[in-house]
């Protein structure tokens, strides 16, 4: 492995069509994979999961793969630079790891059609770039039953980065989750504007705090929340790793990517030849997605029951947007006995009833 440090209906149409390429493609002895991170790879995080994919992909198909990183990258016009070099440089298989970089790589996959793109979170593809996602809204689901049944103020703080439908999926699947073991439960959501920044995130934290949370979860990248719920004394749910270490008194869970099979699963495909672009939207049940192990003072009847959700999740007999949903207003969206269909979800645009945040117009 090498690494180098540097600095709507249309919408739906585009994410849930699939796409094959024109030509079948040759089999590899070796296929080179190169990943753009947009962070550096620190010891918990985003880019630390990603990392930690790749790394478990090398360990999979050993010599058939040679991986090379490039952390620390810019969106805009850095990010195209990066993704062009590593094409050029003969990349096989490109990973583009974050929501920001997604024209660029389109731009990149124009320029060299006979190298194999996969975008996260995107909905842009064409024949040779496909893209990736995860539900991160089921182990959330799972989360808030645990940070629903801890709460003793009916107050949970979730401190935000920004108003996208992959974030508000998450913010959702946390609340059904805390309102269906605590119906009155009410979240309150801060956005910092950032995916990492933990000076506006431990703030939004306090602030929660102070406004009654005794719980805090985030769809941010630092640890700072954990930090300061365990200096307040109050509970925290982490996100994207496991933050334990942070916050040993006060962490009750953290939602996990996984992402080395998915990673060895695409590498494989370039080797045989067998990969197309399409849409991947990968779930718990696939093993991309889970829980970091629920902290002690959690009651035994509150992890049997995660356990069983867990176990229902898991064989499709529970989805966290069952019906009936209601939003802010009070807006019937999910009738009783209907499950919100995937292009619904995939671009969710409103909170659930007991959220509370105000989103842009």
């Amino acid at each position: 492995m090498f690494a180098i440090k540097s600095a709507s209906a249309v919408a739906v149409a585009l994410f849930f069509a699939l796409f094959a390429s024109a030509m079948p493609a040759a089999a590899l002895d070796r296929v080179n994979v190169g990943f753009v991170y947009f962070s550096p790879v620190f010891d918990t995080g985003w880019t630390f999961e990603h990392d930690k994919g790749r790394k478990k992909m090398e360990a999979l198909l050993g010599d058939k793969v040679q991986a090379r990183i490039v952390e620390n990258v810019a969106y805009g016009p850095d990010s195209l630079q990066v993704i062009r070099q590593l094409a050029a440089d003969g990349s096989h298989l490109i990973f583009t790891t974050s929501f920001g970089f997604m024209d660029q790589t389109l731009e990149a996959a124009e320029l060299f059609p006979d190298v194999k793109f996969m975008h996260l979170d995107g909905y842009k593809r064409r024949d040779n770039m496909g893209t990736y996602s995860l539900r991160y809204y089921e182990p959330s689901y799972l989360a808030g039953i645990v940070a629903g049944a801890m709460t003793e103020s009916d107050t949970i703080g979730y401190v935000s980065s920004f108003p996208l439908p992959a974030v508000l999926r998450i913010i959702n699947g946390f609340a059904l989750g805390a309102q269906s073991v605590r119906p009155d439960v009410k979240v309150k959501v801060i956005e910092v504007n950032s995916w990492f920044d933990p000076g506006r995130e431990r703030e939004a934290t306090d602030a929660l705090i102070a406004q009654g949370a005794d719980v805090v979860a985030h769809v941010t990248d630092s640890s700072a929340p954990t930090l300061a719920a365990e200096k307040a004394g109050k509970h925290v749910v982490g996100f994207h790793s496991n933050r334990a270490s942070f916050g040993p008194s006060s962490q009750l869970t953290a939602v996990i990517p996984i992402f080395g099979e998915f990673y060895a699963e695409m590498a494989q495909s370039v080797l045989d030849g067998s990969w197309i672009a399409q849409a991947h939207w990968r779930s718990m049940a696939q093993g991309s997605l889970g829980l970091a192990p629920i902290g002690s003072m959690v009651p035994a009847d509150v992890q049997d029951l995660v356990a069983q959700r867990t176990e229902a999740l898991l064989s499709g007999e529970l989805h966290p947007f069952a019906g009936p949903i209601r939003d802010q207003a009070g807006e019937l969206r999910v009738p009783e006995g209907e499950v919100m269909a995937d292009d619904a979800l995939y671009l969710i645009d409103w909170y659930v009833q007991g959220v509370e945040g105000k989103l842009p117009e």
